[in-house]
């Protein structure tokens, strides 16, 4: 079970790595249903981009012995949950994004409790 846990975690870890590589390289085209933005958005994509490469690299360290990384795990759990809540500001604020979106502000929300619940079974 744990090992099965750590396995999802790493793929987990590469896809996060694999969206932000393509952000990094086609900015705000990478999001689908986008529209073409300014200088500051592209740059302010690109840059958050990153800090998602470094999350998902992160998170492949952290497969490697979650019950060891146990804390840092759990942040990285957190950060996730937070982004979901976000989410749900910006549908709150701006209305209903696309729902490849809607689908992946539940999996924010879902994943981390339950990767945490999982964890400590």
């Amino acid at each position: 079970m744990y090992r099965a846990l750590s396995l999802l975690v790493l793929v987990f870890g590469f896809v996060c790595c694999l969206i932000a590589a393509a952000h990094i390289a086609l900015g705000p085209r990478a999001i689908i249903g986008s529209v073409p933005v300014n200088a500051t958005m592209d740059g302010e994509d690109r840059f958050f981009a990153s800090l998602f490469l470094g999350f998902g690299a992160a998170l492949i360290w952290c497969s490697r012995d979650l019950i060891a990384r146990r804390r840092l795990f759990g942040a990285l759990l957190l950060v996730f949950f937070v982004g979901g809540l976000a989410r749900v500001l910006a549908a709150a604020e701006t209305g209903w994004p696309h729902p490849l979106f809607i689908g992946l502000g539940l999996m924010e929300l879902g994943l981390p409790p339950a990767f945490w619940i999982w964890l400590r079974c």
